[in-house]
């Protein structure tokens, strides 16, 4: 199956969702833009759908801004990368990175199946999070 611009513009509206959702603390709204496997890659460790409502309750608040993704899309899959720019609510502090993500078509539309985040540090590293940062909630499986 070829890949359409109708393919495209599905999955860029499924991510901005996700960005929407994550600005607005809307969980429900999060979680309908992955697969029902779906998964979230941070400070080393992975976390299922189950674990969303604790790990976004437990994350900052503030504006999720994102780039337009680059998209490889082969049928029924994909994968992609999109930039994100975090602005803290509270006191405008910024984290950035991206997100490498993989995507399936589904019965409900384009869905994230693996998103992986890597943060872009001061010092000039790049890593997926603080492994040891107590506020993060541990995956529940």
């Amino acid at each position: 199956m070829a890949t359409t611009t109708d393919d495209v513009i599905e999955l860029t509206q499924t991510l901005a969702r996700y960005a929407v959702g994550m600005t607005k603390g809307d969980v429900d709204a999060v979680v309908d833009t992955f697969t029902p496997d779906g998964t979230y890659r941070a400070f080393g460790d992975t976390y299922a759908l189950s674990d969303f409502p604790t790990l976004v309750a437990a994350a900052p608040k503030g504006l999720f801004m994102v780039g337009p993704p680059a998209l490889a899309l082969d049928g029924d899959e994909g994968s992609g990368e999109q930039p994100l720019c975090f602005v803290d609510q509270t006191d405008h502090a910024m984290r950035i990175g991206w997100y490498t993500d993989t995507y399936r078509r589904t019965d409900a539309g384009w869905r994230i199946r693996t998103r992986s985040m890597t943060f872009l540090r001061r010092s000039g590293a790049r890593d997926g999070g603080r492994p040891h940062d107590p506020t993060r909630p541990a995956p529940s499986a």
